[in-house]
């Protein structure tokens, strides 16, 4: 994919053979690397308890380069784009060949495909009319109940040019958009207060976000969770069954099981999943998949940041692990093809195997059946933070909004439960799946090697039986 509107090659006015050049005897006799070039530009606005809290507008540039033979990386990077910076990182990066002559890896299969537009969305609406914007937020949700004691708003965006050039002189560049909104609320019934959020965004310009429509509801669902916190009871501690509502949940299954599908960590056999490719690790009727091929969404894109096009990945199929998620380097390594899953969060970070959007497939069930079968369980419909170990697979994760069930009928709001389980382990207690398939909202920030990236997750609502929920309140 070229557009020569976006051409950082000649913005920067470094003439495309001489850095092709440059990379070409950077790389010489290495199995891989490329020449990666990004523009950023970035800008956030905070409204809160009534005023404009903070505000940044941030413009970055610059290359890294890269060098691969074998598990070993060269790698440099630079906020400059000029002839004698990539020159200096050539030198560093090209030790790493060690002599060797390898044979190159072949360039990334181009594509015309586009997931998403290319316009600027920090440019429209204007800065005022943003902060007005997120005024107007504050106002209807005090406005919304006398309960309400802070609101906090928040609107950010980015519009960032990738290219890559290779050795060969094939050139790919991505256009990527990306914005979110998002409010938070906080209510208080005398001494007791409790918060809720609500968060929405893509790769696309604000306008369909901030219609009021959309952050009407933003507010009321942010309000909603902070009124059914504020009538919250401990919650129990002991093994239930569980019940996963759609859609955001689904970060339980990124975090606890999607980083063990990863290529890297199954290469090492630091993850869960090693050796496990076509055996059964998960329950009959599991699905689940990694597709960065959906239009719009905040996990998508057209190409991945070594130049590989996106695709939809099947990681688990109806219960067999079938796949991981590749990079271009652990590809080569693990003798399989690159699934455009190669991630860096900047110019100054190498790409690593790295989730997109990861979501489990739906299933036939209706989910008023599913919690109508739950004798003494639990149903969790919001996710908080957890911590994962990869290497274990085991999970703790704060639910920040769950109910009590009992003989099928969803009872009191729940304060302070917590799931913990093992990702591997938790798969296979799967008993019932919906059909109701939902996608999150557009929230999701995956960290990784000290690397954050957008990510997208879902999933319908999930029966899983026999989960340890940690909780305050030890009666059952």
């Amino acid at each position: 994919m070229t557009d020569t509107a976006h051409d950082l090659l000649a913005a920067a006015g470094l003439d495309p053979e001489i850095a092709r050049r440059i990379t070409a005897e950077a790389t010489d006799g290495a199995d891989d690397g490329e020449l990666y070039l990004e523009y950023r530009q970035s800008e956030s606005l905070m409204f809160d308890n009534g005023r404009l809290k903070s505000a940044s507008f941030d413009t970055t540039q610059g290359f890294g380069l890269r060098a691969v033979t074998g598990e070993l990386s060269g790698f440099a990077h630079s906020g400059e784009i000029s002839e004698s910076a990539l020159k200096r990182a050539a030198d560093a990066v090209s030790a790493v060949r060690g002599g060797r002559s390898g044979t190159y890896a072949a360039t990334p299969a181009p594509t015309n495909r586009r997931l998403y537009g290319d316009d600027n969305p920090i440019g429209a609406p204007s800065f005022e009319d943003k902060v007005r914007l997120l005024a107007e937020i504050d106002a209807y949700a005090r406005d919304r109940d006398p309960r309400v004691r802070q609101v906090t708003a928040s609107l950010a965006a980015t519009w960032q040019i990738v290219e890559i050039l290779r050795p060969d002189g094939s050139r790919a560049r991505d256009v990527r958009p990306l914005v979110r909104v998002n409010v938070s609320v906080v209510a208080g019934a005398g001494d007791r207060q409790e918060s809720g959020s609500h968060g929405f965004g893509g790769r696309e310009s604000f306008e369909r976000f901030i219609a009021v429509d959309r952050w009407h509801h933003a507010v009321d669902e942010a309000l909603r969770q902070a009124l059914v916190n504020l009538e919250s009871v401990p919650a129990p501690a002991g093994t239930f069954d569980v019940v996963l509502g759609p859609g955001w949940p689904a970060v339980l299954l990124h975090e606890a099981i999607g980083h063990g599908l990863e290529g890297d960590f199954n290469r090492k056999k630091t993850s869960a999943f090693a050796g496990l490719l076509g055996e059964r690790v998960a329950a009959p009727g599991v699905t689940i998949v990694d597709d960065g091929t959906l239009p719009d969404l905040r996990g998508s894109l057209t190409i991945d940041d070594e130049g590989t096009p996106t695709s939809c990945t099947t990681l688990i199929d109806d219960g067999i692990l079938v796949g991981f998620m590749q990079d271009r380097q652990n590809a080569r390594l693990m003798g399989v093809a690159p699934t455009g899953n190669g991630r860096r969060q900047s110019h100054a970070h190498v790409p690593l195997p790295r989730m997109t959007n990861t979501y489990m497939r739906a299933g036939s069930m209706d989910p008023a059946e599913i919690l109508a079968s739950v004798e003494d369980g639990i149903y969790a419909v919001n996710f908080g933070g957890g911590q994962v170990d990869i290497t274990s697979g085991k999970f703790v994760f704060e639910c920040t909004e769950a109910y009590r069930v009992e003989k099928g009928r969803v009872g009191a709001p729940l304060k302070g439960a917590m799931l913990i389980g093992n990702g591997a382990d938790a798969l296979t207690r799967v008993k019932m799946i919906g059909d109701d398939l939902k996608l999150d909202p557009g929230i999701g920030t995956c960290g990784k090697g000290g690397q954050g990236v957008p990510v997208g997750v879902g999933q319908p609502t999930l029966r899983l039986d026999g989960l340890t929920v940690g909780g305050t309140d030890t009666r059952r």
